[in-house]
């Protein structure tokens, strides 16, 4: 669900606010030139891979052991070396190894797998989303999480103020009254915002994370609403009932999902929350498979940066298939160059986009880009049925990413976000399956056929793109 939107529900004054606050603030963000870090930090870099496993790091020698059997399944050479070795440079974030990793499509899947990790939680759950909405989906939740408190588990939540900003008080209240340790992250009331603390509008928290006893994690764009199952719609088509939103989850069973366990920790101290009972937050995770996985998770100020740096040195060390799946997708020129660089050397890009969208400003600023891509070779689909949501990439048949961050500036700058990439050919061949079956329920755009889209539409466009830097 976009931050700024152009639908009803968040009306002209308070767009008017959030436009005057952007541009107060905007000439002190900027995106870091990923080209010269690259070159610095392989240049200059002589530490080896590092892998982490449950009982701590692993030697050297197993973990360059583990990307050469990562090599050997694909041709992709240079996308592991470069990006593993840049990741563990900028990120301070390790790749762990000993996981089982499920991905969910849409959200009947995903809330499901999430009632089954709530019901059997024995010690601690902690929840952290954009979006919490006052419907059947959070009805369903929040009775859930009262229960397990009610049975001794330690709940905690982190909603975003202004994700669920139509969420009315009392339904957060009832989930304090019910044991449930509620923080409410940056109010958009002024007045709200603890002594010592700014206000800080324009960041905000755009993760959805789910960790049960520091064992079980799931990430990915799916917030707490029951516009996963149509009953719901954000911002309603002239009373007509909406599809289900397409989006994607994943499951994190091993140890890193204590790295997703550190985030929320993180973000709960930094927002100064209240002080939580003692709780086994970091327990011993034991090995529940084969995966590697990297968490990476960004906060605004200090490494607020990771996750586009992680997408441009990707796309950039792709060497034959780039599959990128986005609701919100304005580039900046750094990944336009990038993008179409990679069609210049050969390599498959295919883009997903949304064939409607919950934000028209950005839906337009989006496709103020399609011409140049499309010139490029780049081959671009816009899905039919149901809003897509889904913030994934697969890249040359081994690396793959499902998260929060879409490919814009509020997510590469302003808000916290929180990716999960995984490695290996088996996660990536389901990954490709996924986003193929995507295909099928697709428009392809032409170049031909763009060039004849409607005059009103480039009206559009044009206008919408010249406000890149605050989408």
């Amino acid at each position: 669900m976009k931050n700024l939107s152009t639908g009803p529900l968040r009306g002209p004054l308070f767009l008017l606010l959030t436009f005057l606050c952007v541009v107060i603030v905007s000439g002190c963000a900027s995106l870091p030139n990923v080209q010269e870090m690259m070159a610095h930090v392989l240049s200059s870099s002589d530490q080896p891979t590092k892998v982490m496993g449950p009982k701590g790091e692993l030697s050297s020698k197993t973990s360059k052991a583990m990307i050469k059997r990562l090599e050997g399944q694909v041709d992709a050479t240079k996308l592991l070396e470069q990006q593993v070795q840049l990741m563990q440079s900028v990120s301070g974030s390790l790749l762990v190894a000993g996981n089982k990793v499920t991905l969910l499509i849409d959200g009947e899947a995903t809330y499901a797998a999430m009632f089954e990790a709530i019901k059997n939680a024995k010690d601690n759950i902690n929840l952290e989303t954009f979006t919490f909405e006052d419907d059947e989906a959070g009805k369903r939740f929040s009775d859930l999480l009262i229960r397990k408190s009610a049975e001794g588990v330690q709940v905690n939540l982190i909603y975003d103020s202004y994700g669920s900003m139509n969420t009315p008080v009392s339904f957060f209240q009832r989930l304090r009254d019910g044991g449930v340790r509620v923080l409410e992250f940056n109010p958009v009331n002024p007045w709200k915002v603890l002594k010592g603390k700014v206000w800080a509008l324009r960041h905000r928290d755009h993760r959805k994370i789910l960790v049960v006893d520091g064992a079980i994690a799931f990430t990915g764009g799916v917030n707490i609403s029951g516009v996963y199952s149509g009953s719901s719609p954000k911002w309603p088509r002239r009373g007509k009932k909406e599809k289900p939103w397409r989006d994607t989850d994943v499951r994190i069973e091993g140890p890193a999902a204590l790295r997703l366990q550190w985030l929320f920790m993180k973000t709960w101290e930094r927002q100064k929350g209240p002080a939580l009972p003692g709780r086994d937050y970091f327990p011993y995770v034991e090995q529940a498979g084969n995966t590697l996985v990297r968490v990476v998770g960004s906060l605004t100020g200090e490494r607020n940066r990771i996750i586009f740096m992680m997408y441009i040195s990707a796309i950039t060390h792709a060497e034959n298939s780039i599959y990128l799946t986005t609701p919100y997708f304005v580039p900046d020129e750094q990944m336009l160059k990038a993008l179409t660089d990679a069609t210049a050397r050969g390599v498959d890009v295919k883009i997903l986009l949304p064939g409607f969208s919950d934000s028209a400003l950005v839906f337009y600023a989006s496709r103020h880009y399609y011409a140049r891509l499309l010139k490029a070779g780049a081959q671009l689909f816009e899905r039919r049925g149901g809003m897509l949501h889904a913030k994934t990439a697969v890249i040359d048949d081994v690396w793959s990413t499902i998260g929060s961050s879409n490919l814009d500036n509020e997510s590469f700058i302003t808000n916290d976000e929180a990716n999960a990439v995984v490695l290996g050919r088996d996660f990536a061949d389901s990954m490709q399956t996924m986003f193929e079956k995507d295909l099928e329920k697709s428009d392809q755009i032409t170049l031909d056929e763009w060039k004849k889209r409607p005059f009103n539409n480039r009206l559009k466009e044009w206008p919408a793109h010249l406000l890149k830097h605050l989408l």
